[in-house]
């Protein structure tokens, strides 16, 4: 009997606040020692845009990461690379924690985990040839000599994202957006990494082009051995792509699942509102849709309990939703959910 893989990506409690000034309540007669003290200073407060997230991500899979907007979906993919500085936690990468790692020391990890974004022309700089965008990765990295050899790896590079090698002269607004994430694509493969963050590549393309995005991140990640965590705001691509999601809500993960499952029977209550909207053609999969009703409350001000309870359609609900938060627990079937009232 084989022993169960090491995951390549684990993180536990990781966190990213960031600090924030906020004006003061309203008062309507401040004192003159009030009004000064306004005046003068601002309360200091944090937006807890990730609060507190446990999540594996194992070698060759696609964990795809879902949400409302500002749940901190792309904060917790740009805090998991190091882009941003994390706040609490750890994050272990190939079983090396790398959370306080210096940027000397984690300079050989970034080879291994590179990120896709959202915006496929803001990602390339327009001064630049895409030949001079492919070539400046692996002269850092030293993969390559400068030359004959360079050339004929970015040539490479570009054959393999669908582009034809002649595109190594030409600036990124002589192309198309499908054609400018292709490159943004070879950019992240020119250095053989391991793991790649999508943060939603597919939302500023057309319809038609996602699809040949997806196809082609399919076949890479095959060929390649890759691993993924793909940010997206599109669940039917969600469903597609990944082997197994998870679901943000206000910093936190709420439920982690496989697809099929979390899809066919989620347990979540914000989860079962999310998939409810979800269109479908077929009859017998159409779910009642779930409206939500208030806005998402603000990070800078989390509610006590559970964070979805002002928000949760679950009738009768009981004392723990509002003065307990939820641990991320299993239940039946592998799925993990943060409810007290999932079962």
């Amino acid at each position: 009997m084989s022993a169960a893989p090491s995951p390549l990506v684990q993180i536990r409690g990781l966190e990213k606040h960031f600090p924030q000034l906020v004006p003061w309540p309203r008062v309507d007669r401040p004192s003159p020692a009030q009004r000064v003290r306004r005046a003068l200073t601002r309360r200091k407060a944090v937006v807890r845009a990730v609060d507190g997230v446990d999540l594996d991500i194992f070698p060759g899979e696609t964990v795809g990461l879902v949400g409302e907007s500002g749940c901190g979906k792309s904060t917790l993919g740009r805090t998991i690379l190091r882009l941003l500085e994390p706040t609490g936690g750890t994050i272990v990468f190939e079983g090396v924690d790398i959370t306080r790692e210096p940027e000397a020391a984690l300079r050989p990890v970034r080879r291994r985990m590179q990120m896709i974004f959202q915006d496929p022309y803001a990602s390339l700089n327009p001064r630049m040839t895409i030949g001079a965008t492919l070539a400046e990765p692996l002269e850092i990295f030293g993969l390559a000599r400068a030359g004959a050899e360079r050339r004929e790896r970015i040539s490479a590079l570009l054959e393999r994202v669908g582009l034809r090698p002649d595109a190594i002269a030409r600036y990124p607004h002589e192309f198309s957006g499908g054609q400018r994430q292709r490159i943004g694509i070879a950019r992240a493969l020119a250095v053989e990494p391991r793991f790649i963050v999508c943060d939603e590549p597919l939302s500023a393309l057309d319809v038609s082009i996602q699809a040949q995005i997806v196809n082609l991140l399919e076949d890479l990640q095959r060929a390649e051995k890759l691993t993924y965590l793909f940010i997206s705001h599109d669940l039917k691509i969600v469903q597609h792509l990944c082997d197994r999601v998870a679901v943000m809500y206000l910093g936190k993960v709420v439920e982690l699942a496989p697809s099929a499952k979390l899809y066919s029977a989620p347990k979540h209550p914000y989860s079962q509102a999310l998939l409810s909207a979800v269109p479908t053609l077929d009859p017998a999969s159409r779910r009642l849709r779930i409206l939500l009703e208030g806005d998402v409350p603000s990070a800078l001000d989390p509610p006590g309990g559970c964070p979805f309870h002002p928000r949760c359609p679950v009738a009768n609900k009981p004392q723990a939703c509002f003065d307990q938060l939820p641990p991320l627990r299993r239940l039946d079937g592998g799925t993990l959910a943060a409810c007290h009232v999932a079962t």
